[in-house]
């Protein structure tokens, strides 16, 4: 019998041998696609951010910007942290990024000045507005890694179409600063 993580590879057993009443499927079926699944968790993650700028704009007027930062940054590592230990049943994974170049690493930071900004500029500018200047400035910088091929990310070309949807979006986010 496959192992998920081989099935996850693409390493598809002969149904023949393993289920021969299967025999007649192909032997690779995808009833959702990677791609469906990476589509979906944006959405949802795009749903949770507007969500995290009125909790923390809440949390932050309540204990402070900073203390805000430090319980979210606090409470998003400790279930990190519980979310490695029951997938990998290790946490060698910090280990492992210690080994990693140190530019990678920045990452996390750039998470953390998301939560401080979210925080700071929710209950000053209002959830929209924040969260159309944010969306804008990842579409500015996801459009310059992908096309350059920043960060070691594949080169992607810039098409009419998504250069229209980002200059569409930054007017877009101007227009939600007006009252």
């Amino acid at each position: 019998m496959a192992s998920f993580r081989s099935l996850a590879e693409g390493d598809y057993p002969d149904r023949t041998e393993e289920e021969p009443w299967l025999s007649h499927l192909p032997v690779k079926v995808d009833t959702v696609s990677g791609s469906g699944i990476a589509v979906g968790l944006s959405v949802l993650a795009g749903l949770a951010g507007a969500v995290q700028v009125a909790l923390m704009s809440q949390l932050g007027d309540r204990i402070s910007i900073a203390g805000a930062l430090a319980f979210a940054t606090l409470f998003t590592a400790v279930a990190s942290f519980l979310i490695l230990v029951i997938a990998r049943r290790s946490f060698s994974a910090y280990v492992d990024a210690f080994h990693q170049p140190w530019w990678i690493l920045m990452g996390g930071l750039m998470g953390l000045l998301i939560v401080f900004t979210i925080t700071y500029a929710g209950p000053r500018i209002g959830t929209a507005p924040t969260l159309g200047i944010l969306i804008a400035g990842q579409l500015v910088m996801g459009a310059a890694i992908d096309r350059w091929g920043l960060f070691g990310s594949d080169k992607v070309a810039l098409h009419w179409p998504r250069v229209a949807g980002i200059v569409l979006l930054g007017i877009g986010a101007g227009l939600s600063l007006k009252n």
